[in-house]
Parts: C-alpha cells; sequence; structure tokens
C-alpha cells in the first residue's frame, strides 16, 4: 500500500497562508536536501484546489533541476468540484476525494505526497488517510489564516517520528497518527 506523507510549511503562529510571502529567507542548502528527501519514493501528488492554482502557475515556470523536473512531471491528483481546465498533468479526484484517496493508495506505485493544509487536510485527517505529516515550523509571525482555520475537529493524537532543525530556524516536526 502506497503512504501519503503531508507537507505543510507553518509560522510560530499558526499560520498556512502565503507561505511564499514569509518563507523564501529561510531558504536554503539544508531546506532543499530535506525537500528532495522527502521526494524519495513519490511518484504521485495529492493537492487541494487552492494549492494546485498556486502550484501550477509557479511550478510550471522552472525546468532544469533533478528536484523541478520530477516535480513537474509526476500526476497531480485535485480535490475539487469545481475547476475544469486541467494543466500540469494533473487530473480531478474523482467522487467523493476521502474515497479517491483510499483508491490511490491502495494501488500499486510509489508514495504519495501532498503540499500545503487546508480544508482537504481535514477531510484527510477525519478518514484517517495521512500517514506521516512534515510540519515546517518557521521562525517567524504573519498575519493570515490558521491551520484548519479554527474548524471543529476530532481530537488527533500523533506520534513524533523525528525532529529535524535546520541553521535557518526551521524546524521539522515528522509524525504519524498514534495507532
Amino acid at each position: 500500500m502506497r503512504k501519503l506523507i503531508e507537507t505543510t510549511f507553518i509560522t510560530l503562529n499558526g499560520v498556512i497562508e502565503e507561505p511564499q510571502r514569509w518563507s523564501p529567507p529561510y531558504w536554503d542548502d539544508e531546506h532543499a536536501a530535506y525537500s528532495q528527501g522527502l521526494m524519495e519514493g513519490v511518484d504521485a501528488q495529492v493537492l487541494g484546489r487552492v494549492t494546485y492554482e498556486g502550484f501550477a502557475d509557479a511550478w510550471m515556470q522552472r525546468s532544469g533541476d533533478p528536484f523541478t523536473d520530477h516535480f513537474n512531471a509526476m500526476p497531480k491528483y485535485v480535490a475539487t468540484r469545481t475547476l475544469t481546465d486541467w494543466k500540469w498533468n494533473a487530473q480531478p479526484l474523482e467522487g467523493d476525494a476521502a474515497e479517491a484517496v483510499r483508491r490511490l493508495k491502495e494501488e500499486d506505485g510509489g508514495n504519495l505526497i501532498k503540499y500545503g493544509t487546508g480544508s482537504f487536510s481535514k477531510t484527510l485527517l477525519e478518514n484517517k488517510l495521512v500517514d506521516e505529516y512534515h510540519f515546517w515550523i518557521f521562525p517567524v509571525v504573519a498575519d493570515g489564516a490558521n491551520m484548519f482555520r479554527g474548524d471543529s475537529i476530532d481530537l488527533t493524537h500523533l506520534e513524533l517520528l523525528g525532529t529535524t532543525t535546520f541553521k535557518s530556524g526551521i524546524v521539522v516536526h515528522k509524525l504519524a497518527p498514534k495507532a
């Protein structure tokens, strides 16, 4: 069975919105190496609509290094009820998004990776579909939407699998849902 890995950037005060605005000053070789490591064994992305739209606009313009070329080439499965125009090797998750992800996880192939956190992440959490979380905590505070946007969610305990600290001040917590 394929594993679903969720990775997201978050500020010290829990903001997840517009990481392109507050995270770039912290990107360095350690950041790049960790990102590259996350992609090992991954052959498809699962994205919410908002992340897909932002990523497609930003990433389709890039090429020329192994990470970017792999990132752009892999299939993307998008949770949406509104999009009809597809680009960047993307297609919709058909039917119920949680069931579609469950089917993807049961298929043969490499792992799945999901970037960003929003309403789709809540759906995945509620349906116990994420196998591993990588929360990148940046040493910055910012205005914006917080993780899960104040939605009511079931109490969920996570087990710490490891912590990575970068010289830039980023701390990545690798967590898994407790059995």
